[in-house]
């Protein structure tokens, strides 16, 4: 498998020559995208025009994403329709967008969705508005489209040279590491039930709800692989397996990832349905996309796109933000703002920004992460072992593997396909992944990428037609040890201003869909009780 030396010595190389290596076939074409870097640098700089009109509205929602579309969900929900929601690109959805293929749409970051936990009721409602949950949203079992249920197989892990079923390794282990793998397996089956002092599940989903019990939140204060080998948990494919984990969710490797977070990652997800087995995902080709849709729809066109905030005030009694669209700035007026862009921003927008809730911003750390799509002209040749899935993890590998967007249209007869490939910029520092994502172009990322997977799947380079690069520097705040609890991040949760209020995955301090919506109806809750309207 390619170590991170040689990943990066491949990525070198190819941007210094710009071509294929000799005797392999010419690099596909492609582009650089994601996240404005321009737009980012030019808030950096802090050089913008003057308004030259005031306009008003009713509430102001800073950012398209989940948070800030389920902020807009649920204000409209409550009949408020007096709102609108500004988004600095030129599609909302935030990390949920996607891309559309002749062959498949697909995604460009979040793909998939648990089986939501009883906690999590204001996604049960989306999705039984969205006609996927079928029923009551509150039953314990829930039955789901068929649909929307992942295909099987669901995941397979690439290692010594075969394809194995399912994502923990099985194949060739002695019996001390399959016993450890039983016994994590039994601890994290007890954790899903476990309850704090408060009588509160010690790992919830929505993590708001978890227990605040200081014994279990102490966890916080050691990483993830200093508690597996504290309690035993010393097998080489359990610290792989916890490694990937939050390396896929976090961005971050689990020596670095607090236990607290680590840990919540496997024993929150207890949810269950009446027609699938309880590991099952929600998901579709275009990821989750169509989450972003169905929250978006209840906003309809008061979403706002190339909509860029320069400037925030809520000094004075009134709240306002400037918003550049294009060469043009206008002043806007609302009794209500709700900032659900990364919290990361609002220092550059908000001059007058408290101090402490500064620090706390400040006091975070983002990782940078990329996503490839690979367009290609026929499903690609396979290695021995369990057949393709939807999820393809390369054991050892630096990227996370890859996710097929055809695998939901098994059913149908289709030519080529789409493969999602992951890379959480884990092995470098933070900073210096994003300068690797600024500065290298697409054809460097296009030869490491084929070099990995061509591991798996010899003829990939041939069969490539197009290879299209997401880059986001600030893709999720990192959980690192000591950033939970008693920390920066709770004085973010729980900020509250008169006429203004967060909204992001970041207050959660880890970005998951649950996490981000869960933010966002917080937020539109606070903003209709001062309104002095119903919730």
């Amino acid at each position: 498998m390619t170590s991170r030396r040689s990943f990066l010595q491949i990525l070198g190389a190819a941007a210094l020559s710009g071509c294929a290596p000799a005797g392999k076939p010419a690099l596909p074409s492609g582009e650089l995208l994601g996240p404005s870097f321009t737009l980012g640098h030019r808030l950096r700089d802090g050089v913008f025009t003057e308004p030259s009109e005031t306009r008003r509205t009713g509430v102001i929602i800073v950012g398209g994403g989940i948070s800030g579309l389920s902020a807009a969900w649920r204000l409209a929900k409550a009949g408020i329709d007096d709102f609108l929601v500004l988004e600095m690109e030129g599609e909302a959805g935030g990390n949920s967008r996607a891309g559309q293929s002749a062959v498949a749409a697909y995604p460009w970051g979040a793909h998939y969705l648990p089986l939501p936990t009883r906690e999590s009721v204001w996604v049960r409602e989306l999705l039984a508005e969205t006609g996927v949950l079928q029923g009551d949203p509150a039953a314990h079992r829930p039955t789901y489209d068929e649909r929307y249920l992942c295909a099987t197989p669901q995941e397979r892990v690439f290692r010594h040279g075969l394809w194995e079923e399912g994502l923990l390794p099985h194949r060739g282990l002695d019996a001390e590491e399959r016993a450890q793998q039983k016994q994590f397996q039994e601890r994290v089956e007890l954790l899903k039930r476990e309850v704090g002092r408060d009588g509160r599940r010690v790992f919830a989903l929505p993590m708001a709800l978890s227990s605040r019990d200081v014994e279990w939140r102490a966890l916080d204060r050691i990483s993830f692989a200093q508690w597996l080998n504290d309690n035993g948990f010393t097998a080489p494919s359990l610290h792989w397996l916890a490694n990937y984990a939050c390396r896929d969710d976090y961005g971050t490797s689990h020596a670095q990832t607090s236990a607290w977070a680590g840990l919540h990652y496997f024993a929150c997800r207890n949810g269950e349905a009446a027609n699938a087995a309880s590991d099952a995902v929600l998901t579709a080709p275009e990821g989750n996309a169509w989450l972003a849709r169905a929250l978006a729809q209840k906003a309809g066109d008061r979403v706002v796109t190339d909509a860029f905030v320069t400037r925030l005030s809520v000094e004075g009694g009134t709240a306002a933000v400037h918003v550049a669209f294009g060469a043009k700035t206008v002043r806007l007026e609302a009794r209500q703002i709700i900032w659900a862009a990364p919290a990361f921003v609002l220092p550059r927008v908000w001059p007058e920004m408290p101090k402490a809730l500064r620090e706390a911003v400040q006091a975070g750390d983002y990782a940078p992460w990329l996503t490839a799509n690979l367009h290609l002209s026929a499903f690609p040749q396979e290695r021995h072992g369990a057949p393709p899935s939807w999820d393809n993890v390369l054991y050892d590998s630096k990227g996370l593997g890859y996710i097929s967007a055809t695998h939901q249209l098994l059913r149908r007869h289709v030519e080529g396909t789409v493969l999602t490939y992951y890379r959480a910029l884990d092995d470098v520092a933070p900073a210096e992944g994003r300068r690797l994502l600024l500065e290298t172009p697409q054809h460097a990322w296009a030869e490491a990428i084929l070099s990995e997977l061509e591991i798996v799947h010899p003829d990939i380079r041939r069969l490539c037609t197009r290879l299209d690069v997401w880059r986001n520097g600030h893709a999720m705040r990192r959980p690192t040890v000591g950033s939970l609890f008693g920390s920066a991040r709770e004085r973010l949760a729980d900020f509250s201003h008169a006429r203004l209020q967060l909204a992001h995955a970041d207050l959660s301090g880890f970005s998951l869909f649950e996490e981000a919506q869960y933010r966002g109806v917080v937020a539109a809750e606070r903003v209709l009780a001062l309104l002095g309207k119903k919730a």
